[in-house]
């Protein structure tokens, strides 16, 4: 990945509490696994920042080399990296998701 590219999501995740690396936007996403995600953070009451990977392919194959990750979405909170759809969808379940995203937006 080229070093523009990593500065690039670098500042997108810092600069947002909550950002979701998603297929589509938060009013219009383009796969079932990204609504889904946004249903969750919808529950857990989370203002977010969308970035609609399909709009830009470096930015898609950059996230996943940035991450680890091979899919998406990627849902990161407070700078670190959550999980994909089953992971963010468990942890909610669990009851483990809330207390991470009111602590990244100050409501802990």
């Amino acid at each position: 990945m080229d070093e523009q590219l990593r500065k690039r999501i670098e500042e997108t995740i810092g600069s947002n509490k909550i950002v979701l690396f998603m297929k589509g936007t938060k009013s219009f996403p383009q796969c079932g696994f990204s609504a889904q995600v946004v249903e969750v953070m919808r529950r857990v009451n989370a203002d977010f920042h969308a970035v609609n990977i399909l709009a830009d392919a470096d930015l898609r194959q950059g996230m996943k080399e940035f991450s680890s990750w091979p899919t998406f979405p990627q849902l990161y909170v407070g700078g670190r990296f959550i999980g994909g759809c089953d992971i963010v969808r468990d942890m909610y379940t669990a009851g483990e998701l809330q207390p991470i995203v009111d602590q990244a937006l100050g409501r802990a």
